[in-house]
This record gives C-alpha cells, structure tokens and sequence, in this order.
C-alpha cells in the first residue's frame, strides 16, 4: 500500500478459535450494534483515535471489525469490542486473529465466499456481510476504502456463488436430511410434518423444510415455552410431548433431535399408528444422537427410517462435492483481490494527476487572459474557440503522463513515479 493510505485492519475470532460460548458473550445483539455504530457515526468515537472507518461482522460463528485506520492500531479496536460487550480483555486477547493489509482483505473475500464458515459455502453468511455492510453505511461509519471493500467481497461472494456449484449440494445435516425426505415425500407443501425436539438442529431443519415449501409444521418438546418459542419464529404449531401418541396417526414425516438419553419412539409406539393407517407411509428421521428412534421401527410396514449413518454418507458425498469446487473459487476471489489491490494503488495517483492538471490548467488560464488582454478587439466566438483549442492542447499533453501514472500505480515503483510527477509539475 502506498504511503498516503490507511491500513486496513481486521480484528476477530471465529468457531476456529473461540468457544460457542465465548462467541456468544462477544456477539453483539441487533441494538447494541446499532447503539454502538450510531455513536461512532455521530462523530464521538471515544477512545477510536486513528480509527477513520468501521465495519462489525457479528454472527454465531464470527465477530471481526474491519477498520480503516492511520495506523496499526490493533489495541484500539480490542479496547473498543472488549469495552462495549464488557468483557475482560485477558480473557480473549490470545483468541484474537489481527490481519492487516492483503492478508485482512483476504479474509473477508474468503468469509464472503463461504471458504471459513463451519459448512463450506453456506450462503447465510454472504446475507450477513451485506448486512453488516448496509448498517455501517446507515450510521457512516464506511467512507471509501471498506465501502470498496465490502462492495467487492460481495461482488466475490454471489460470483462464487453463481460461477462455481459450491452452494449447490447440500451439506449440513439438516439440509441433507430434508432433501432425503423431500425425496420420499415430493409433495411437502401437503404434508403434516412434526418436530421432535426444539434445539439448535430442530431449527435448522424447520428453516430447511420451509425453504422446500412446507407448510404445516408441529414442533412438539417436553418444554412446551421452547416448542412455542421456535414455532412462533416460523410460523408452525406447537405441543407439549404429552400430545406425541395423538397427533403421530395424522403425520407424515417426523424429524427427531431431542438430546435425550434414551429412544423416544419405539416399535412398540409405532406400530399401532401404522396399523390404523396402513395406507399412509411415515418417514421418520432421526438426526439425534444419541438416536430418538429405536432402530427396529424400520422394520415396521410403511415407515421409512432415516438416521445419521445415512446421512453421514451423504454428507460426505456433498462435502466432497463442494471440496472439489474450492480451487474455482479461489481463482473467482484472486480476480477480486486483484481488482481492489488496483483499487487502492490508484487512490494515490488520482488526486496527484487531479492536481497536475488543475496546474495546468491554471497556467493555461493565465496565458489565455494575457493574449486576450493584449487583442482587446477578439471577437467572443473566436475567444471561444481559442479557449477550446488550449483546452484540448492541454489536455493531449497530459494524456500520456496521466496514463502512465495509472499504469505504474499498481506496480513497484508507483511511489517514485507520483513523486517524481509532483517534482516536475511543481506540486510539493
């Protein structure tokens, strides 16, 4: 980067280097993080000093500030997250990654594109980047440099995203086992479906079968609040486990993720409901572990049982899958990078050929108005033209310097040439 730049920071920790939770504790809820980019917008960044941009990227998995700063000012923006989610700094300072320079703009490209979340390219965080990006510039915490930055990571990430198929084959468990039973039951939107449990994977999978077009969906828990809470979230029933016996005779599919120690639905459960409804199949897929389901209920007329030794396999297939697509995304964000390197190179020249040729053009003004003072006689048209003829002289005699400014900004010696320019030009 050239000297008359800012740095570029990122300070953050992740699921590579800090517990859930740690993350949790760090993660900034959706007002604090206004509260805080708000008062950093309004021009009272309290201990910021240097700090000229700001950009928070705050999810499960990840919270990192991306700075511009005046210099490498990693202890400002520790002090900051540590003292706005109040916590301890020598609790998390050795969890902390800081990058700086390429290697920052690096990270963000490969966080956009999905290569550092905990399923590889998962699209979730591409939505969240722009997000983080569409709050900083509602409290202007962006100017040039991160508004560049991020517009370019999320440029990286849909061209990944579209170019490459490394979002196309589902690869998380809770995806993967949606798309196993939307292949037994191709008509979700009709199915009534039921969901065992209501932790972090019940979730997941609601979100899976909702983005499949299901609609009617029963969550049932042994703490009816929780079964409630994530219903209301997706607009689903709710029932306590109390209901399970009343309301398996009327359901398709069942997706179990309880954490209980033992087996919920056995044979003994199940087969009198397939006995009423000999008609009506029953997928059953039990992505617990220990298992929800005890294993003999696949033996059962009708039901169709899936568990994690299944979808394991096809987990791997679909890691693998998106695994061989890595080496195109990493040529899509190279391009990226490359392109925004360039980006700031120029950000030293572009004000230094602006001055050259309002040099010159001054110049030009001055020699104009003596001739036009000396021929007080010259007719307005035809000081017009002599005024467009100067112009376009200028202009032509500056085009090749300006050009190859450009050309070496990106380059080795781009410092010497933008000094040597102010030299000649007389611009010190």
């Amino acid at each position: 980067m050239g000297n008359h730049q800012l740095h570029i920071l990122c300070l953050g920790l992740s699921h590579q280097t800090a517990s859930v939770s740690l993350r949790e504790q760090l993660a900034f809820t959706p007002h604090r993080l206004e509260s805080s980019l708000a008062r950093l917008g309004c021009g009272d960044p309290g201990n910021l000093g240097e700090i000229r941009e700001l950009v928070i990227l705050s999810t499960c998995n990840r919270v990192e500030l991306y700075a511009a700063t005046a210099s490498d000012c990693f202890s400002t923006l520790e002090n900051f997250l540590t003292e706005t989610q109040n916590i301890p700094l020598d609790q998390i300072t050795p969890l902390f990654y800081r990058l700086q320079g390429k290697a920052a703009i690096q990270h963000l490209l490969n966080v956009s594109a999905g290569l550092d979340s905990v399923v590889l390219g998962e699209p979730q965080i591409l939505g969240q980047v722009t997000d983080a990006y569409s709050i900083a510039r509602k409290h202007g915490t962006v100017g040039k440099i991160l508004s560049r930055l991020f517009q370019t990571a999320i440029q990286a990430g849909k061209r990944a995203r579209t170019e490459t198929t490394i979002s196309h084959n589902p690869a998380s468990v809770a995806s993967v086992a949606v798309k196993l039973i939307s292949q037994s039951v191709p008509d979700l939107e009709a199915a009534n479906i039921m969901i065992l449990g209501a932790g972090e994977m019940a979730e997941l999978a609601v979100e899976a079968l909702r983005k499949r077009g299901a609609i009617q969906i029963t969550v049932v828990n042994r703490t009816l609040q929780h079964a409630q809470e994530l219903a209301q979230r997706w607009g689903g029933q709710a029932a306590s486990l109390e209901m399970l016996l009343n309301l398996l005779p009327d359901t398709d599919i069942v997706i179990t993720s309880t954490g209980a120690p033992h087996t919920i639905l056995q044979t003994s459960m199940i087969a009198p409901v397939m006995e009423t409804r000999p008609s009506r199949p029953l997928v059953l897929m039990d992505i617990a572990v220990p298992r929800d389901v005890d294993i003999d209920v696949a033996e059962i007329p009708g039901v169709s049982l899936f568990d994690m030794d299944t979808l394991t396999a096809k987990l791997e297939n679909a890691l693998a899958q998106r695994v061989a697509e890595v080496p195109y995304v990493e040529a899509i964000l190279a391009e990226e990078l490359d392109c925004f390197l360039e980006y700031l190179a120029t950000l030293d020249v572009v004000p230094l050929i602006i001055k050259m040729h309002q040099r010159a053009d001054e110049i030009r003004q001055a020699e104009l108005e003596k001739t036009i003072r000396r021929i007080p006689d010259l007719p307005p048209d035809t000081q017009q033209q002599i005024d467009v003829l100067t112009k376009s002289i200028v202009n032509k005699i500056l085009h090749s310097p300006t050009i190859r400014l450009r050309e070496e900004a990106s380059g080795p010696n781009a410092i010497d040439y933008a000094d040597i320019a102010r030299g000649l030009f007389g611009l010190d």
